[in-house]
Parts: C-alpha cells; sequence; structure tokens
C-alpha cells in the first residue's frame, strides 16, 4: 500500500484529524486514484476509530472531529471521482422518532455509517411515521435506522416499524434500531432485523447486513 494512504488513516485518527486534508490532497497530487484515497486511507481510518468508540478507547468529541475531517477530505475527492467510479455500499434512511429531540446518538451513527461508505439520508428528530414512509418510497434505502433516547418513545419505533408494514414499504428492507433504552428484547418484539448498542456497532452490523443483501 501506498505510505501516504496509511498516513491518512493514522492522521484520521489523531488529535489533529483535519490534517488530513492536507494529505488528501498532496495524494491527488501524486496522482492516487480518489477511490483508493477514499477506501485505503479515509473509510480504513474510520474503521479503526469505529472500534476504538465501541471500546470506549475514543469518545464522542473525538469521534465528531474525526468525521468533520473525513466529510471535508470526501469533498475534495468528488471532483476527482469518474462516473460511477466509487458506488456507496447501499442507502440508509435514518431518523429519530416522534416525539424524540435528541440528536447526538443519531449524528454519530451517520458518521460512521457514512465512514463504512453507505449513503444516509438523515431525516433530522422528532420524525413521525408517515414521513419514514415517505422517504423510503422516495430513496428506496435498504436500511431504515430508528434511534429514540427516551422510555417514553420507544412505544413510537413500534408504531414507525407497523406503519412501514401497512403501507406496504417494510418488506425487503433492514430495520435497525438504537439508543440508551432498547435492549435486543424489545427490538425483536417490536419486529426490527437489528439491534446496535451503540454507532460503532451500528455501523458494522449495517455493513454486515447490506453485504450478506448482495451477496
Amino acid at each position: 500500500m501506498n505510505p501516504i494512504l496509511v498516513e491518512i488513516a493514522n492522521v484520521l485518527q489523531s488529535p489533529k484529524p483535519k490534517n488530513v486534508t492536507e494529505l488528501v490532497k498532496k495524494a491527488i497530487d501524486e496522482g492516487i486514484s480518489a477511490s483508493d484515497i477514499l477506501s485505503q486511507g479515509l473509510m480504513a481510518g474510520m474503521d479503526v476509530i469505529a472500534e476504538k468508540f465501541k471500546n470506549n478507547e475514543l469518545f464522542v468529541p473525538e469521534v465528531m472531529n474525526a468525521a468533520s475531517a473525513m466529510n471535508a477530505s470526501t469533498e475534495l475527492l468528488k471532483p476527482h471521482m469518474a462516473e460511477g467510479e466509487v458506488k456507496p455500499l447501499g442507502k440508509c434512511i435514518l431518523g429519530t422518532v416522534k416525539g424524540d429531540l435528541h440528536d447526538i446518538g443519531k449524528n454519530l451513527v451517520k458518521m460512521m455509517l457514512e465512514g463504512k461508505g453507505i449513503n444516509v439520508i438523515d431525516l433530522g428528530v422528532d420524525v413521525a411515521p408517515d414521513k419514514f414512509i415517505e422517504a423510503v418510497k422516495a430513496e428506496d434505502p435498504e436500511i431504515v435506522a430508528l434511534s429514540a433516547l427516551l422510555t417514553t418513545t420507544m412505544g413510537d419505533m413500534k408504531d414507525t416499524i407497523e406503519a412501514l408494514v401497512t403501507a406496504g414499504v417494510r418488506e425487503g428492507r433492514i430495520i435497525m434500531v438504537g439508543g440508551a433504552p432498547i435492549t435486543l428484547n424489545f427490538s425483536e418484539l417490536i419486529g426490527a432485523d437489528i439491534y446496535a448498542p451503540d454507532a460503532g456497532s451500528a455501523a458494522v452490523a449495517a455493513k454486515e447486513a447490506l453485504l450478506n443483501k448482495t451477496a
């Protein structure tokens, strides 16, 4: 592997991840393909960050800084990507359910999913079931991810999944749920496919599910 790609992955994990954009510019100038910079440099670095976050070796501010640096770097790469050169692994509709205004956990999941090469459409917070349905019909995602941080809004996850079923857009999609009060048992009771206890686990599980879906 080109040493600069290793350096990109390492700097993304460092206390000053924003410096990675200079390395990305350098890699572009050296003629390294945008797809290699993305997959072998940026995404490789985010994989390590996700694992460290899962193991409590990194915390929310550090992850957000790294994700911000990665987003800035991918913007630099876009003009250099050939049409269809880098295809997303899949697409995910993401939102915090109706009645819940918490977004830090949701935002972390979005960053981690994007770090795995998944295209994320973030619907925001306090998202009613009909908004999820509209988004699913418009975007045709493989994954629908629901977040809830309150025990009082857990039931809205069930309502959303039932609404997707009633609307005829549940079948063939992967429903992923998470949030502080959510448990594996609860996720199974409401008919979800994936439960993730943290953002890093969510990204890993989503990637594995998409790979299995296309296998």
